[in-house]
């Protein structure tokens, strides 16, 4: 479980995707988000998963990487799932005790499952595509205008780029430290969920005392190279736009005029 978790990895390759402009894959994620919320209907849907799927197998990142991630959520999107399913008036199809099964409350639940999935699967696309550093300049440019009225852009930038990019490190330092509780006879497998909740202590002290370890070095490695936030800091490679980066935010905002056209004739 710990490995399935791709929020925060970078896939390395040279596709089409890697190499736009990291302002633009992140303009898009949130016309993609917008979209989502947008969409009032399956074929709404349809369009959104199918203009994903093009994303996906242009950025040749394996699809089968990227579901891995739903692992992870796989029992919050179940949950959700369910509370829509019987938590729906409507139309009774079926009836358990004080749960109810609605026609309305199948439809909001698969509604909103899917929304859920696609989710996941875009925002998944940006930072397998994007290298941490590039995302960091991709932010502060995108957050600059708001420095005039005293938002630190750079710094947050900056603290969003490193919760990104130790989200790998902690699950690797989590998979040595269950798998060295599990060699002096930890079990976090079996029991109920109490059992279980209560089988994590040993793992989360660990943990916790790791991540401040990992917090503090890095601190100090910043502080040992004189490091001093954004303000007159210059970059090795200056971000520029070129023709395909336009041409991929011309067919993200018609992708966006699409759905909204989609959901306002509906």
């Amino acid at each position: 479980m710990i490995r399935d978790i791709t929020l925060g990895q970078f896939y390395p390759s040279s596709s089409f995707i890697h190499r736009l402009d990291p302002r633009v894959k992140i303009a898009g994620t949130f016309i993609y988000i917008i979209a989502l919320f947008i969409i009032n209907d399956f074929i709404g849907f349809a369009i959104a998963a199918a203009a994903l799927a093009v994303v996906i197998g242009v950025s040749k990142v394996p699809f089968s990487f990227i579901a891995k991630g739903l692992k992870p959520v796989f029992l919050i999107i179940v949950f959700t799932f369910l509370i829509n399913m019987f938590m729906t008036d409507g139309e009774i199809i079926y009836k358990i005790g004080f749960l109810r099964l609605t026609k309305e409350g199948v439809y909001n639940a698969c509604f909103m499952g899917i929304r859920l999935v696609l989710l996941i699967f875009g925002s998944s696309v940006l930072t397998l595509t994007t290298k941490p550093i590039s995302l960091t300049d991709g932010i502060e440019y995108i957050l600059n205008p708001l420095k005039k009225v005293g938002v630190p852009a750079h710094e947050l930038a900056m603290m969003m780029t490193i919760a990104l990019r130790f989200i790998p490190t902690l699950l690797e330092e989590t998979d040595k430290i269950m798998k060295a509780q599990m060699a002096r006879g930890a079990d976090f497998e079996s029991g109920n969920l109490i059992n279980r909740a209560k089988s994590l202590v040993p793992l989360l002290v660990p943990l916790f005392i790791s991540a401040f370890r990992i917090a503090q070095d890095l601190a100090m490695a910043m502080e040992a190279r004189c490091y001093r936030g954004g303000e007159h800091r210059t970059r090795l490679h200056e971000m520029k736009m070129s023709g395909r980066d336009f041409g991929t935010l011309t067919i993200l905002v018609l992708f966006l005029a699409l759905i909204i056209f989609k959901s306002r004739i509906m």
